[in-house]
């Protein structure tokens, strides 16, 4: 390699190395990831702007009128007014921000304990392995709604949402401990594994430093899916009143307000707009994670081609 060849290599920013990553590139190529990551941008924007453009007991409390119940989406009120005369508007963008917020929260806290698990279970083997795996599939059994269900009962309903977060942070956590321990068990079949092991690496720097790297792409795939599977689930659950309190501008809160009361009085854009920004923000992530898969396994888009 000329002298020339190497100081070009050396100089590249990182934004070149990134732009010249065969992943993003075919990520980029990816018209249906493409969207999927717009809408997600888009709303991470809108949640960032209600969080510092509206005040929380504002949206709570601000009232606009006795009687607005019928007041539907016009110049004054973009979204209408809900049956607390309060207008929906700033209450749906503060919606994505709670939404983006407890569903980062479930997202990281599952993914961390089923990184862990699945890489001890994969590495230590025999009874650790069967310990781990036999308490996954257990909970695997179960309906991941009911078992949130379950789950959310045992929790203070002081916690709010952070019980729906903690239910379903272990509702998640065994999907990720399946498809890490899957991984790390193929990366542990490489030789240099052994070799590592041979220099005297210990237990833990080899699985952080070389197993769990080798592992990434299929759990960036399955964390940007669950995201979704996360939002709606929260949503859910505060649809059936174990998640966010009363008067909560939360997604799953306005829908159920929307359909016990808004619907059966005409008042249709009560549970039309949190539900729209609801399925745009699970589409988001899904059509992202969808993208994802195929530009990390390209095999997967030839087999659904």
């Amino acid at each position: 390699m000329s002298t020339e060849t190497q100081s070009s290599t050396v100089e590249r920013s990182p934004i070149e190395r990134l732009r010249a990553s065969p992943f993003l590139t075919e990520l980029l190529s990816n018209r249906i990831a493409v969207i999927g990551l717009s809408l997600i941008v888009g709303m991470f924007l809108v949640a960032i702007y209600a969080r510092f453009a509206y005040g929380l007991d504002a949206i709570v409390d601000t009232q606009f009128g006795e009687n607005p119940t019928k007041v539907g989406p016009s110049s004054t009120f973009w979204f209408g007014t809900d049956g607390q005369a309060r207008d929906i508007f700033p209450r749906v963008l503060y919606g994505a921000w709670y939404a983006l917020k407890f569903g980062t929260a479930t997202v990281v806290a599952s993914t961390v304990l089923g990184i862990t698990a699945g890489i001890v279970a994969a590495y230590y083997g025999d009874l650790t392995d069967n310990v781990i795996m036999r308490t996954m599939d257990v909970l695997l059994s179960f309906p991941s709604l009911l078992l949130a269900l379950a789950l959310v009962t045992i929790f203070p309903d002081s916690l709010g949402l952070w019980r729906a977060v903690i239910a379903l942070t272990l509702v998640y956590t065994p999907r990720f401990a399946r498809v890490v321990r899957g991984a790390a068990l193929k990366v542990l079949e490489d030789e240099y594994i052994e070799a590592t092991r041979a220099l005297g690496a210990t237990d833990p720097r080899l699985l952080v430093r070389h197993v769990l790297p080798n592992c990434l792409a299929p759990i960036t795939v399955q964390s940007t899916l669950n995201y979704g599977l996360a939002i709606i689930d929260i949503a859910a659950l505060s649809f059936l009143g174990f998640g966010a309190a009363p008067g909560d501008p939360s997604w799953g809160m306005m829908l159920s307000e929307g359909v016990e009361k808004g619907l059966f009085s005409g008042a249709w854009w009560w549970s039309f707009f949190p539900g729209l920004f609801l399925a745009l923000t699970v589409l988001g992530f899904n059509l992202l994670g969808d993208g994802m898969r195929d530009a990390l396994d390209p095999r997967m888009r030839d087999a659904v081609d």
